[in-house]
């Protein structure tokens, strides 16, 4: 199994030709597909910053409508309540090579058949810093209210 530590760490990096403050993810087990396993990046959410986060396939309100029509789970579960977050790796190329639950929901069925929507999304235009192609790290919060999912 691929470990995988979420502690961010941000730091300058002078001699580096991304030459940015960088949120950079720990891998602690190689991530097949990306390009560089030790500079796999948390786009930081700063305007002006020289970083693109990668642009997923679909828009939120897609990717909500699936949700809401694909998961089987949840269709007789009407006053069920939670919340989870979807951990997805895209690789330099834009193309998503991991996709897990960072945060999982009460239910490892509902988990796994919300990764299922999320895994279809394989081709993204991909993150760049300062224009250049990065693995990047792309977290998606989700809340369920009376069976229904939000992003």
């Amino acid at each position: 199994a691929i470990l995988l530590c979420f502690l961010f760490s941000c730091s300058t990096t002078e001699n580096s030709s991304l030459g940015n403050m960088l949120a950079v993810m720990q891998v602690d087990e190689p991530i097949p597909g990306v390009c560089d396993n030790s500079n796999v990046i948390a786009i930081l959410p700063f305007p002006g910053n020289g970083q693109i986060k990668a642009k997923a396939p679909l828009t939120d309100e897609e990717i909500t409508q699936k949700l809401n029509t694909e998961v089987e789970y949840l269709k007789d579960k009407t006053n069920y309540d939670d919340k989870g977050m979807v951990s997805l790796i895209v690789n330099c190329k834009g193309e998503m090579v991991k996709c897990s639950m960072s945060n999982k929901t009460k239910s490892p069925e509902l988990d796994q058949q919300i990764v299922d929507v999320f895994s279809i999304m394989v081709n993204w235009k991909a993150g760049t810093v300062n224009g250049r192609s990065v693995d990047t790290s792309v977290l998606y919060s989700f809340e369920i209210k009376n069976g229904v999912i939000s992003l």
